[in-house]
């Protein structure tokens, strides 16, 4: 198979919005019928969610094996997986979609306040500000490296008063990579060992294309949540 056109980048990357596009709007269902409440189990929530993308569009592939995680649950590793945990009043809820719409997986995430603490809400509003002022660093340099990136959102974090979890910032995007990505390739990841710059084109001739994934948390206590969507197409 030869390198993409001109005509096969636009429909992939048609595909990729249209994907991020549903993810929403599958998020936006499930915020409005309540899915994720106290008194419901992490994997009965997530089950429902599964129901609730087949009813929407079709869908029956996902990427993460758990899609919602709770309190202390909250960024742990979704390809993990830990026990089952009742989501409780005064919780943070991360709601990590994965869905393959088509071919195309787009990885879309939110966190959830169960309840009116304070504290969870100023982190979900800290999560967005955060990857807002990422996504404008990344606009505004072209030759931008995952190394930079991932330090300008590790300050942005340190600024309002969180540190950045996790080992990564973000990932490349597309073709189910949870199934055909190699985890262990540093240049796939938005991270302080990749130091190639974000706009290239992959092996095969792809451009790539980016999911941000800002994770604040509070190492004094494990409180923190996940934001996270397409960097470089929204």
């Amino acid at each position: 198979m030869g390198a993409p056109d001109r005509m096969d980048e636009k429909l992939r990357t048609l595909s990729l919005v249209e994907a991020q596009r549903r993810a929403e709007a599958l998020f936006a269902e499930v915020e409005a019928r309540g899915l994720v409440a106290p008194g419901v189990g992490e994997q009965e929530a997530g089950d429902r969610i599964r129901e609730l993308a087949h009813e929407m569009f079709g869908t029956a592939r996902h990427g993460h094996g758990r899609l919602v995680r709770s309190g202390p649950h909250a960024l742990r590793p979704h390809e993990a997986g830990p026990s089952d945990r009742i989501i409780g009043g005064g919780d943070l809820a991360v709601v990590a979609l994965g869905p393959v719409f088509g071919t195309y997986e787009v990885d879309f995430s939110r966190t959830l306040a169960v309840g009116d603490g304070p504290a969870g809400q100023r982190l979900c509003d800290d999560l967005a500000r955060v990857f807002t002022a990422g996504r404008d660093a990344f606009r505004a340099d072209r030759g931008i490296t995952a190394r930079q990136l991932y330090a300008e959102v590790e300050r942005r974090a340190a600024d309002a008063g969180w540190a950045l979890g996790g080992r990564h910032a973000g990932r490349l995007v597309g073709d189910a990579p949870y199934e055909s990505a190699d985890g262990a390739r540093a240049e796939s990841y938005i991270s302080p060992d990749n130091d190639l710059p974000l706009r290239r084109v992959d092996q095969a001739g792809w451009r790539c294309r980016w999911v941000l994934e800002v994770r604040l948390t509070d190492r004094r206590t494990g409180f923190g949540g996940l934001y996270g969507q397409l960097l470089d197409l929204m």
